[in-house]
């Protein structure tokens, strides 16, 4: 069997989800593949192949490790091209996991390798101009993310935020020669200048189609026409879908996008990104609600756990809901959470008890449509649900599409980009539901 075009790292869930969507919505199939697969994992024919780990805020060593072998099992399962998915907003640290990932890719490839890649997705409203990144009109470290509670976003310049994290050389392809007459002439002479990491410049989908073309579309990562050795590809959800775009359609996997089986029972909303869009979500929910307190449930974990599935037992009533359960918190309140019990104690107690209340929800109240909003929630959801490979379906919003899984619980699932969806998603994303 010919293997996946595209065979996607993603350090987190919902932009697994995120670049997925984008690569069908240009008329290609894609496969999301939760957490490092094991080699008895069956991988269905597909265009893209994106394997969601949990690895933006963990270790630098961890990360390394599950990237490694995320990907060594897709270059086993014939994929054509590495891609190394990393947040439209950079989201990372100085001692983050971008750069050693990057890194241990690039020996994985081979001598001479290279990563070349941009996090800018105009259709998101990312952008990036002489090597700084936008959030819409604003820099950055002017967005929202500046208050992210794991990794606030201070710094819009990505060749020194990128620096920090490796040793090895970062620069710039800018706008200028992106566009310019020789841009390939461009590549090579940044990279004959000593860098191995590139981040390209991009404004618009023309742009991001013109670094396809220039990184060899469909030609292969492990092979392909960079200077002096293989590509590693790198970036959002907006690269990868100019790749899509750009492959040739004789004999795709993806030729024709099929619909995911469709999914019944009761509606949840399981809430705990404390980005500014989230709470707007949140605050437009006309649902009834139930909270998540992160000192309640570090102080008595299973009484609050009881407490909290009692009162959503209650909210559904005889009804379908959805019903919202919901830990997310303006940035005063994560703050003076995160000073009691620490960021790591805090994040860890929440993330836990989303994934416990989603699971006994499926298994005890009939739920069967679940909309999760945030990465790390996604994540702790998804697993403690035991999703295994998920099959992509229609959108609900850009870079927000339902799923279900090809073996595993009858359960259609939304795991969704805290910043991701419109005002009123949580009320109109059922309409979309498979």
């Amino acid at each position: 069997m010919t293997g996946p075009r595209l065979g996607v790292v993603a350090d987190d869930v919902t932009g697994a989800c995120d670049l997925a969507d984008a690569v069908r919505d240009a008329g290609r199939s894609a496969v999301v593949v939760l957490g490092a697969p094991g080699p008895d994992v069956d991988l269905p024919p597909c265009d893209a192949a994106v394997v969601a780990l949990r690895t933006r805020t963990a270790p630098a060593p961890r990360a390394v490790a599950e990237s490694l072998a995320a990907a060594r099992w897709l270059l086993s399962r014939g994929a054509a091209a590495i891609y190394q998915k990393y947040c439209s907003t950079f989201d990372s640290t100085d001692e983050g996991t971008i750069g050693p990932v990057a890194d241990a890719l690039l020996d994985l490839l081979g001598t001479g390798a290279v990563s070349v890649g941009t996090p800018a997705t105009p259709r998101a409203g990312r952008t990036q101009y002489q090597g700084h990144l936008f959030v819409g009109d604003r820099l950055l470290s002017e967005s929202s993310l500046r208050h992210h509670p794991l990794t606030p976003m201070t710094d819009p310049d990505l060749v020194r935020v990128l620096g920090r994290q490796t040793p090895r050389g970062v620069a710039l392809l800018p706008w200028a020669a992106l566009r310019g007459p020789d841009p390939a002439g461009a590549l090579a002479r940044v990279v004959g200048g000593g860098a191995r990491h590139v981040l390209a410049d991009a404004l618009t989908d023309d742009d991001l189609d013109a670094l396809a073309r220039l990184v060899g579309a469909g030609a292969g990562g492990r092979s392909g026409p960079g200077p002096g050795g293989p590509v590693l590809l790198g970036g959002a959800a907006g690269l990868a879908a100019a790749l899509a775009r750009a492959w040739p359609r004789a004999g795709a996997a993806g030729d024709e996008v099929r619909a995911p089986r469709s999914a019944g029972g009761r509606a949840l909303i399981v809430s705990g990104s404390c980005s500014g869009r989230t709470l707007e979500q949140v605050a437009r929910f006309p649902g009834p609600r139930v909270a998540l307190d992160a000192i309640a449930l570090a102080a008595d974990p299973g009484g609050a756990l009881d407490a909290a599935l009692g009162a959503l037992a209650s909210a559904f009533g005889d009804g379908p809901g959805p019903v919202l359960v919901s830990s997310s918190a303006d940035p005063d309140a994560v703050r003076g959470t995160q000073e009691r019990l620490g960021v790591g104690r805090a994040a860890e107690v929440l993330e836990r008890a989303a994934g416990e209340v989603a699971a006994r929800a499926v298994r005890d109240l009939g739920v069967g449509r679940l909309l999760v909003a945030g990465g790390e929630t996604s994540g702790a959801v998804a697993a403690a649900l035991g999703l295994g490979v998920l099959q992509v379906g229609p959108a609900a919003a850009p870079g927000v599409p339902w799923m279900v899984p090809v073996d595993g619980p009858a359960v259609a699932v939304l795991l969704k980009s805290g910043n991701f969806g419109g005002p009123d998603l949580f009320t109109t994303a059922w309409e979309a539901c498979p």
